[in-house]
């Protein structure tokens, strides 16, 4: 009978893993094997069947476990899900708004306005004088020569005074406001509220020293006065309209203006030169005050002081002579005394019309005048 072979591997006490016969420590569970003596020689025992054995080390443990918790949190998970959510509705409170209804209030009715006529001016009386004609009476008292006309029953050439006759000279008629209503429409509480001032037209103004004056543009002047053209009469009563000035700009640097010009000396015509209208031309011509700046210009103003109308032109040019337009003298066989004036102004913008706006920027000349007759041409009287 042969011996039985000798076994090279042992068991761990603690886990149960076969290891070398002289291993000292377990590998899986590292417990100590004890001393490197050769173990007692087993005894020989009859195996039996058993279950087959599974071994699994530390790290794959481990994972199993961690994915059984997460199997088990996602089954957890889905249960709390399944459950039906619970919605608390709030609790709506009514709050009670007491509406008050205020009570009407009687509208009285406006005053009636009763509207008082004036009497009508009365004329005066006048006396003719020695060189006294219609014309230079008219002009005199401010009314128009057809006027005089009509009330004293003259002919219509007014040529029949006698020195010592009495004239009935009209009154300007007052022309009464009208009466304010009830209600006023949007134009008229526009108008009403609208800022004015009456101006009388004085010495060498222009419709455009005025407008600059008063900062207000010329059409709108024209506008509140009917004026066609841009002439005004000496004299004359203007509406200012001040709610149509200019906007007033935001603070800028002020420019240094210039000193003023000093005013020109007038050279030519002579003072009270005839002319007719075998004279041709009449060029008027004054001297030099310096060199003007590219905004600047002469005013050449010239007024027919005999017509008894008062009305005046004014031109602006940059040499020093200007040649009077044939427009602008009068037609009729009746010398007339024509007043010339020169003074240097200056563009300080324009209105909403594109028209530029002037101001002085200077003294003005001392006036000469021409005398100008423009039908068949009288004998030349000698200066």
């Amino acid at each position: 009978m042969s011996p039985e072979p000798q076994t090279s591997t042992k068991l761990c006490p603690t886990c149960g893993t076969r290891v070398a016969v002289d291993a000292t420590r377990c590998l899986v569970c590292g417990a100590d094997l004890g001393t490197t003596a050769k173990p007692a020689q087993p005894e020989k025992v009859v195996q039996s069947g058993r279950l087959p054995e599974v071994t699994l080390s530390l790290p794959v443990a481990i994972l199993l476990l961690a994915v059984f918790l997460a199997i088990g949190a996602g089954l957890v998970y889905a249960a709390l899900r399944s459950q039906p959510e619970v919605i608390i509705q709030p609790t709506v409170t009514h709050t009670v708004t007491i509406t008050v209804t205020p009570s009407l209030t009687a509208t009285q009715p406006p005053p009636t306005i009763t509207n008082t006529p004036e009497p009508s001016p009365t004329p005066i009386t006048y006396k003719v004088q020695e060189n006294d004609n219609c014309i230079s009476i008219a002009y005199f008292f401010g009314v128009s020569v057809q006027s005089i006309v009509t009330l004293n029953n003259l002919p219509a050439a007014c040529d029949t005074l006698y020195i010592g006759q009495p004239l009935q000279i009209p009154q300007p008629t007052l022309t009464p406001s009208p009466l304010p209503s009830a209600t006023l429409s949007e134009a008229e509480a526009t108008e009403a509220a609208c800022e004015k001032i009456d101006y009388t037209v004085q010495e060498n103004d222009t419709l455009s020293t005025i407008a600059t004056a008063y900062g207000v543009p010329m059409a709108a002047i024209q506008d509140y006065n009917g004026l066609v053209g841009d002439r005004v009469q000496l004299g004359q009563s203007l509406t200012i309209p001040l709610c149509r000035r200019f906007a007033t700009p935001g603070p800028t640097p002020t420019a240094t203006l210039p000193p003023p010009y000093p005013a020109p000396n007038l050279l030519l015509p002579p003072d009270g030169a005839p002319f007719s209208l075998t004279s041709g031309s009449i060029t008027l011509q004054w001297a030099s005050v310096g060199t003007l700046a590219e905004n600047e210009a002469y005013a050449v103003t010239i007024d027919d002081v005999t017509s008894g109308s008062g009305l005046k032109t004014v031109d602006y040019v940059t040499d020093t002579k200007y040649i009077v337009p044939a427009e602008i003298l009068p037609t009729e066989n009746t010398p007339h005394v024509i007043r010339w004036t020169v003074s240097v102004s200056r563009q300080v913008g324009t209105d909403n019309d594109g028209n530029p706006i002037w101001e002085s920027a200077g003294a003005s000349s001392a006036a000469r005048v021409f005398t100008w007759l423009g039908g068949k041409s009288a004998p030349t009287p000698t200066p």
